[in-house]
């Protein structure tokens, strides 16, 4: 489904976004107030134009409109895989996107996001994964990395890493897997519009992920981890 329709089911109230080279930017009106949209389409690799557009974008949004609401718009093959945008030093541009949304964040603008199609590696961390909370629709597809690639990595064989995936939701791709990890807030299913409004309205009460990877069964010691170095942090503390 193209982002055309996914805008329309989430904006009944209208929207203003336009496309160009894979980038999606503009704003649209979600019950009473009006938000800002930001994203990519057509499985975008993230190079260092789209970065620098991204943050653009963000950084308009906190000059010209105070405090409102970004919406992350999540379709991504990851970052652009070229020698140039190596060299470039892709990674610094997508470490400065990321320092964008954390100033929108602090500036008081309620950052969410929503994987409606594919969301891959580096493109996927520096945009949802950014995000105050993340969302994915059901049909959407979530992987760091497919298994094929995580087997010439790791040295593993792909039939035991496909074993692993079964019963660890680290090894597996998909957005119920995301959800058991923390990764994601929700998986959003029937009214886009009013579950965009729920979004909205949440609390946002800190970064989650971790204690909801625990609590959901999919991550068992990140939370642990934060804990016992956060203990030691005090008892070291002067």
């Amino acid at each position: 489904m193209d982002w055309q329709t996914r805008a329309n089911a989430m904006f009944p109230l209208g929207h203003s976004l336009t496309e160009l080279d894979n980038f999606l930017s503009g704003s649209a009106q979600s019950g009473a107030q009006t938000i800002a949209v930001v994203g990519t389409t057509g499985h975008a690799p993230i190079g260092v134009e789209i970065a620098l557009a991204q943050a653009r974008f963000v950084l308009q949004t906190v000059r010209e409109h105070p405090r409102r609401p970004i919406l992350m718009l999540v379709d991504t093959a990851g970052q652009r895989l070229r020698h140039r945008d190596e060299m470039l030093g892709i990674n610094s541009y997508m470490a400065h996107l990321g320092k964008c949304v954390e100033l929108a964040r602090r500036q008081g603008h309620k950052v969410i996001a929503l994987v409606y199609d594919q969301a891959l590696s580096g493109g996927f961390i520096t945009s949802g994964l950014m995000a105050d909370a993340c969302y994915a629709l059901p049909d959407a597809t979530i992987r760091v990395m497919g298994l094929p690639a995580m087997a010439r990595i790791t040295k593993v064989s792909e039939q035991r890493l496909t074993e692993l995936a079964a019963s660890n939701p680290v090894f597996a791709p998909g957005p119920e897997n995301y959800l058991r990890m923390g990764g994601l807030q929700d998986i959003w299913s029937g009214d886009l519009a009013a579950r965009l409004q729920e979004a909205l309205a949440a609390e946002t009460t800190g970064d989650l992920r971790s204690r909801l990877g625990q609590e959901r069964g999919g991550r068992m010691f990140a939370q642990r981890v934060i804990e016992a170095i956060m203990a030691d942090r005090d008892v070291l503390a002067p």
